[in-house]
């Protein structure tokens, strides 16, 4: 079967369409129920991460302006480990690929990554931005969702982000250094003893619906932060999207990158996990493409050991040595592994039919995605569409066949627009 003969048809995943409508107005009635007050005078870091949040712009603006409505004098620090290539520079570029800037904001964006060590009762080190030790309070922001990496019943989030986010790439290889375990097990214990600190005055928590949309903001004093990591875990993974099907030959993402998931592709979406001694879970899937690697990952290529085959617009893009700064830190080699590379999206599809073997073309469960954070809308095989009809789908969804068969690629051997 050749590639150009592999029809798709569109369909949707209707989800549950909650969503907040006035982020800014949220964000300051979440500040003011926790009571938090920021002293006039003082200074404040506001500590935002490098993933892809719905309206972390505008979160950010709003927490910046209320801190500021009390008299204080707030600023941004990134707080993101090894990401932007484990340097200062780089790290303030990823917060200007959000919209996150001295400029947009109103306030200084200060990027380093010198930290402070904080006396330990364990058997690692603990540290913290020297921006926010020596700041008079600390304010975090971040999404609440299931981790790529592990699961447990505090994943990533605010704690994540007060020690491997706040404790920039030092402690980002501390903790990834003890593997699944030390994220899973160490922590929590550490963003414990980094809360008695009295450092971080503030988290803020965000949970987005299975659309990408912001669904709820809610914050905590330190006293309250673990609990309410725990709360909106909970709440995401209620809202955690999927795709519809269980197994797949085929799946073909248009983008992998830093802004759709931690790891490029997110694990909890296509089943592969990457790491030795992990297992993997749903969905089954043969053969992954990557076609494009998103321009907000500055040439990080994490997860790109996710995919069997990506294209050469994508191998271009790669920036090696960020790319495997970041594959080391987290120690997850096979993370960072070359897939096989194609001239074009056409070729990749090509490879894949050829690998697995003979197969008839009625029979090949295949999907498109735009990327593991958006599965609203997808293209799908004339035989995925045929199982979908026969298998129980989740309650939450409605599954809508939404055109007629069309080809995948134009002219050049690429995609045709989504």
């Amino acid at each position: 079967m050749r590639a150009q003969d592999l029809k798709m048809l569109p369909i949707a995943q209707h989800f549950p369409k909650d969503k907040i409508e006035d982020v800014e107005a949220a964000v300051q009635k979440a500040i003011y129920q926790t009571g938090v007050k920021f002293p006039k005078g003082s200074r404040i870091a506001v500590a935002v991460g490098s993933r892809g949040i719905a309206n972390i712009a505008a979160i950010t603006k709003a927490a910046v302006l209320e801190i500021k409505s009390q008299g204080a004098h707030p600023f941004i620090i990134p707080a993101m480990g090894s990401h932007g290539g484990a340097e200062a520079r780089g790290q303030k570029r990823v917060l200007e690929h959000y919209g996150i800037s001295e400029k947009t904001m109103g306030v200084p964006v200060v990027s380093s990554l010198d930290v402070v060590e904080i006396p330990s009762k364990y058997d690692f080190k603990l540290y913290m931005a020297k921006d926010a030790y020596e700041a008079d309070g600390v304010v975090v922001i971040n999404r609440v969702k299931p981790h790529t990496d592990f699961h447990g019943p505090v994943e990533s989030g605010l704690l994540k982000m007060c020690v491997v986010g706040l404790g920039k790439h030092k402690q980002a290889l501390e903790m990834h250094g003890r593997g699944v375990y030390g994220l899973r097990e160490l922590i929590p214990k550490a963003a414990r003893q980094i809360l008695k600190t009295g450092k971080i005055h503030l988290g803020i928590g965000i949970v987005e619906n299975p659309l990408d949309e912001t669904l709820l903001i809610k914050a905590a004093d330190a006293a309250d932060m673990e609990e309410l990591d725990r709360e909106l875990l909970e709440l995401a993974r209620k809202n955690m999207p999927s795709l519809p099907m269980e197994k797949l030959d085929l799946l073909i993402v248009d983008e992998l990158g830093k802004d759709k998931s931690g790891t490029g592709l997110d694990t909890n979406i296509i089943g592969r996990m990457g790491i030795k001694g992990e297992a993997d879970s749903k969905p089954d899937i043969a053969y992954i493409i990557a076609c494009e690697l998103t321009e907000a990952s500055e040439g990080n290529a994490l997860g790109m050991g996710l995919a069997d085959f990506i294209t050469k617009k994508f191998y271009d893009r790669i920036d090696f040595a960020a790319t495997y700064e970041n594959v080391m830190t987290s120690t997850f080699t096979e993370r960072g592994r070359m897939p096989l590379v194609a001239d074009n999206t056409r070729t990749a599809v090509e490879w894949a039919l050829r690998a697995m073997g003979r197969k008839e073309p009625e029979d090949i469960l295949a999907a498109r995605i735009t990327s593991t954070l958006e599965l609203g809308k997808m293209y799908v095989t004339p035989a995925v569409v045929k199982e979908l009809k026969t298998s129980p789908v989740d309650r939450k969804r409605k599954i809508e066949v939404l055109g007629q068969e069309t080809t995948l690629f134009n002219d050049q051997g690429e995609l045709t627009a989504f």
